[in-house]
């Protein structure tokens, strides 16, 4: 009976001891380790639903491929933590022109390659996801016109920066810049591109639009035959298209925009993982006042979250937002508004396990980068409402993921005690009395 009943009570502690590991286990892991993955309409990071605000800065690779202006970099990464934001989408591109990371097809800069390593680097000491672009839709830093002009080099006869999307010879120079990019050996961490888990997601094209072809039919072929491409290279990673969320020209809700893309067909496509978001109402609807611009907003979103859910049935980032001070009769508390709707509109998602996962602002600046402005900067140390909107944001993400965290502890501890207690019974059943 004392063997029992010693072998009973250490039983007992050791659930106890169990109970408490799960539940005091740190909800959410301060190194942000692992690769993020879906399930459904979550992404998902250490067996948990992922939700998180964020970033943007297209300038880190450039500054940090200068080791004078390393600083800079490292101090956007430390605001960004310290006021809660975990993701940051930058250019993995620079192609041609006077800082090129791709001086011509197959032809790199390796001082700049360092810079986007240091980048990678940094992120991952600060415990940032990276979502990497790898080619612009606009003329800046090269973009799709720049592949145009080189196959046109080679001998091809191309009549619009369109082609892009359907020469052989311009879809063979992308193809080889994205395996260079995902085979990149990190000359920092030691860790190649496609194996670090610091890195969330590969983008396939900042904004992706073909005026060309309005029927929507070469973007799709496009979108299709790339992520086809990367998923090839690599399986670790998610990848996107990196559309703004138009839909077709028989769609609904286009701020009238016709630009060859769909929100829904686009995003159905083998291989991309998740949906992307933009918006600007005070670009797309600039005859209008503020509250119409924050009505359309509104909607923009809803229309698009419910899409994600419900027709897509993946996780939804709204991977550009913000409001310029170059507005008439600009303040920021307009900016507030606008960033304070963006945010409800995600966290009440979030709250309910829906598909909208997280808003990434445009655009983060360091102090002393006053150069690099374009309206819709925000440098969190002067615009103290706006960075108090987007701490305020994080804290609630991460609340979110904590919850989430803990109810999947709870449930793992609850299996191993049933596990434990079959097992104990099954033992008891097995044991012998003695004096039989």
């Amino acid at each position: 009976m004392k063997t029992y009943l010693a072998l009973y009570i250490f039983l007992i502690a050791l659930l106890i001891q169990n109970h408490n590991t799960f539940l005091e286990t740190e909800a959410v892991r301060t190194t942000n380790g692992g690769f993020i993955t879906t399930r459904g309409v979550h992404f998902m990071l250490n067996g948990s639903p992922y939700y998180a605000n964020g970033f943007n800065a297209y300038w880190l690779m450039i500054l940090a491929s200068d080791p004078s202006q390393r600083s800079k970099v490292t101090a956007a990464f430390q605001d960004a933590s310290s006021h809660g934001l975990s993701i940051a989408r930058t250019w993995a591109f620079s192609d041609g022109g006077v800082t090129p990371l791709q001086y011509s097809p197959g032809s790199y800069n390796e001082q700049m390659f360092k810079g986007l390593d240091f980048v990678v680097a940094e992120a991952r000491r600060f415990g940032i996801k990276l979502i990497l672009s790898m080619v612009n839709n606009y003329e800046n830093m090269g973009g799709k016109k720049q592949y145009v002009n080189w196959a046109r080099s080679q001998g091809q006869y191309l009549t619009s920066d369109d082609d892009f999307f359907t020469n052989p010879v311009a879809k063979g120079f992308y193809k080889n810049h994205v395996k260079t990019v995902l085979n990149r050996y990190n000359t920092i961490t030691g860790v190649v591109y496609k194996n670090d888990p610091t890195i969330m997601a590969w983008e396939l094209m900042n904004e992706p639009r073909c005026t060309s072809d309005t029927s929507g039919r070469t973007i799709q072929a496009w979108i299709t035959e790339m992520a086809a491409h990367v998923k090839s290279i690599d399986g670790n990673h998610l990848l996107e298209a990196g559309l703004e969320g138009f839909y077709s020209k028989n769609g609904r809700q286009n701020p009238g925009f016709d630009v060859g893309t769909d929100f829904i067909s686009n995003n159905q496509i083998p291989g991309i993982d998740f949906a992307t978001l933009h918006s600007y109402p005070d670009q797309w609807l600039t005859s209008y006042d503020d509250q119409t611009q924050l009505n359309f907003l509104s909607n923009w979103l809803r229309t698009h979250i419910y899409d994600a859910q419900y027709v897509l049935k993946k996780p939804l980032l709204l991977t550009e937002f913000g409001k310029s001070a170059k507005d008439p009769n600009f303040s920021p508390y307009q900016r507030d508004q606008l960033y304070n709707l963006v945010y409800n509109n995600i966290y009440l998602s979030a709250k309910h396990g829906g598909a909208a996962a997280g808003g990434l602002f445009w655009q983060l600046l360091a102090e002393g980068m006053d150069s690099f402005g374009d309206g819709y900067d925000v440098v969190l140390s002067r615009a103290t409402s706006t960075a108090n909107i987007i701490g305020q944001q994080g804290r609630r993400l991460y609340q979110i993921r904590k919850i989430f965290a803990r109810m999947r502890n709870v449930q793992r501890w609850k299996r191993a005690k049933a596990a434990r207690r079959a097992q104990w019974l099954a033992w008891k059943r097995s044991v012998k009395p003695i004096g039989n």
